[in-house]
């Protein structure tokens, strides 16, 4: 932006109350602008005669006063207009001098005619003149006229940086000095500002003490430098040299001498392991100007500051480090080693309560590490204290659809209408806690006597396996269990059916699904599915709706009827082992053995498996999975007869519904 500074005039009372303008001296020993700040003068002539009528400075020459006058007190057609100022050029070169003028413009260089383009004319004519100026300080005279018509001037001088037209080397840098700092092993040059109108950088230089040759430290455009040299111990030499835009390179600065520390070993060592990662910190090394962090995998890292965070380790798995300092000229300090440590269990999220509830859900991430379970922290100011004892609470916990675990927490020792804070920690095996949930806040409501919403989603499904009932979560968040009604469905005489269930199972919170095994006579059977919440309110007894299915089993009895007669009384339940049926009964007094059958549904007829004769139980394999199986066994006795036989039956779940 272009700054003009008035020259100064003075007013004056009189003793008759008459203001009078007396003139400020002579303006050309009066005003006083800074190079490379123009002083400019305004002349009502055209011959620069006389006393200027008006002094200033201008820190450029870009004027466009058109038709009017170009300041107070002169006319707008035949006056001039006189720029001065002296310049130090550095190492000087080849520069241009370009002007834009109607009327007439000079430029003089020390008083030398460089540019004339002097006559009176209808537009504005520009011209560029080529020179080449010598090293130091010089000045630059512009000399403006305006005859008649429109005025405007402009004129600049600029270095021409072109590397094929620029030989001229910059001026060495003066002034330079260093002070280092043994503390940090930083050495930090200053030195004088150079001159030169095309400098691009300085280049910063250093070399052993005993050695002749030098090694770039760095590059700058500012008068200042910080290094680190080599943490030898030794002597070291800096300079310090200026770069122009044609990239010549000038002479180096009077060297200055540093002595450096020697390299240590970094000290004060220390591991962490936190959420994000094995947090390492030691204390800076005088000297180094990196380190090297190896993992004891052999896994490495390179830092610049006296602290690295591994976020890339596994939670809960063991590891130790190295840590090395590194000079600037790649020597290297002895290793620090650490204990070993490990990253932490993963933090609970998306810690929440329901309104007025004191129940506690949270989110097990993924990957959570050597997760063992979980404090709870409760207080009633924040923040939550977690250095005292976590308190106790009723717990369950489900897998989600994307694999993460939810936890719920019932906490029962609060009191109504109070206010809780609580966070969450998870732990490991060795009880080291993971960092605190978020914070949850809730004030206890009074009584609770809202039920769950109505189990939703209800299925059921005949197989030759049992009937598979399936229903949709509750979102309850105090949801405390389920409980299955199972019933027969029989008519009204009115074409309905009515559904008469009693209570079957209680079922936990993780589960949405059950498999029922009632006999596979083709029976058809009602169900329904109620939630509870840890308040004891029932959606189904406190509204009496439920969303009922009804079903009919698979008829897989066999042809042949089980008398009711038999001395035997069998169960059969699937092994603990794949692919295998158990078969016990009681002893029968007087039985020397045991014989055992199972249905053939192809054959139509109960077949011989195989015999018992030290224990009363019998082991089927192998069997298929997701079918049902009948069978028989008889006692034998020592006149060779045969019991009436004893029936069971065991429905057999597909592979894939095993826990």
């Amino acid at each position: 932006m272009k700054t003009t500074l008035q020259a100064v005039t003075v007013g004056l009372a009189t003793t008759a109350g008459v203001l009078t303008t007396i003139a400020a001296p002579a303006a050309s020993a009066a005003t006083s602008c800074n190079s490379p700040v123009y002083k400019r003068q305004f002349f009502p002539n055209t011959t620069f005669s006389g006393t200027p009528k008006k002094t200033d400075c201008d820190t450029a020459i870009a004027e466009n006063w058109g038709a009017n006058a170009p300041a107070t007190g002169l006319p707008k057609d035949n006056f001039s207009v006189r720029w001065t100022v002296t310049r130090d050029f550095g190492s000087g070169g080849p520069f241009a001098l370009p002007v834009a003028a109607q009327d007439g413009v000079r430029v003089y260089l020390d008083g030398k005619l460089k540019v004339d383009v002097w006559k009176n004319v209808s537009s504005t004519v520009r011209k560029t003149v080529n020179v080449t100026i010598p090293s130091g300080k010089h000045i630059l005279r512009i000399d403006y006229v305006n005859w008649t018509g429109s005025a405007n001037v402009s004129f600049a001088y600029a270095p021409r940086t072109a590397a094929s037209i620029d030989k001229v080397k910059p001026l060495a840098p003066t002034g330079a000095s260093v002070a280092y700092d043994t503390t940090t092993g930083k050495a930090k040059l200053t030195w004088s500002k150079n001159t030169e109108m095309d400098l691009a950088e300085y280049r910063v230089y250093r070399r052993y003490a005993n050695s002749n040759y030098w090694v770039k430290a760095g590059s700058t455009k500012s008068a200042a430098y910080t290094d680190v040299p080599p943490a030898t111990g030794g002597g070291h030499a800096y300079e310090v040299r200026a770069v122009d835009k044609a990239g010549n390179v000038s002479a180096g600065s009077a060297d200055q001498a540093v002595t450096s520390v020697q390299l240590t070993t970094p000290t004060g060592l220390t591991a962490t392991g936190t959420d994000k990662g094995i947090q390492l910190t030691w204390k800076s090394v005088p000297g180094a100007v990196s380190y090297t962090v190896r993992r004891s995998d052999e896994s490495a890292y390179t830092v610049t500051g006296p602290s690295f965070t591994d976020n890339t380790v596994k939670r809960s798995v063991y590891w130790s480090y190295r840590v090395t300092a590194i000079s600037s000229d790649g020597s290297l300090s002895r290793e620090a080693e650490t204990a070993e440590v490990r990253r932490l269990v993963a933090a609970p999220t998306d810690l929440k309560t329901p309104p007025g509830k004191t129940i506690l859900t949270w989110i097990v991430p993924k990957d959570p590490g050597d997760y063992w379970d979980y404090h709870v922290y409760r207080s009633t100011t924040l923040p939550v204290d977690t250095t005292v004892e976590p308190i106790s609470c009723d717990t369950r916990w489900k897998i989600l659809a994307d694999g993460r675990g939810q936890y719920t927490c019932t906490d029962w020792s609060t009191a109504p209408g109070a206010t809780y804070h609580y966070v969450v920690k998870a732990f490991d095996g060795t009880y080291d806690e993971s960092v605190a949930s978020a914070t949850v806040t809730v004030t206890k409501e009074t009584e609770d006597l809202t039920p769950p919403a109505p189990i939703t989603g209800l299925t059921a499904k005949a197989t030759k396996y049992g009937t598979i009932l399936d229903w949709n979560d509750s979102d309850a968040p105090d949801l405390m269990r389920y409980t299955l009604y199972r019933g027969k469905a029989t008519s009204d005489g009115q074409g309905s059916q009515v559904c008469s269930a009693v209570a079957y199972a209680r079922l936990d919170t993780n589960t949405s699904e059950y498999r029922d095994v009632p006999m596979p006579n083709g029976d058809r059977f009602c169900y329904f599915v109620d939630a509870v919440d840890t308040s004891d309110n029932s959606s189904y007894l406190q509204t009496g709706k439920a969303n009922t299915v009804v079903v009919a089993t698979l008829d897989l009895m066999p042809s042949v009827a089980t008398p009711e007669d038999s001395p035997v009384t069998l169960n059969a339940i699937p092994s603990i082992f794949d692919e295998e049926v158990d078969l016990r009964w009681d002893e029968v007094p007087g039985a020397t053995g045991y014989r055992v059958y199972r249905w053939n549904p192809g054959a139509g007829a109960y077949e011989q498996l195989g015999t018992a004769t030290d224990f009363p139980s019998y082991g089927d394999f192998p069997v298929k999975r997701g079918t049902t199986y009948f069978y028989w066994v008889t006692a034998t006795y020592a006149d060779g007869t045969e019991s009436a036989p004893g029936g069971d039956f065991v429905a057999m779940a597909p592979e894939e519904e095993e826990d």
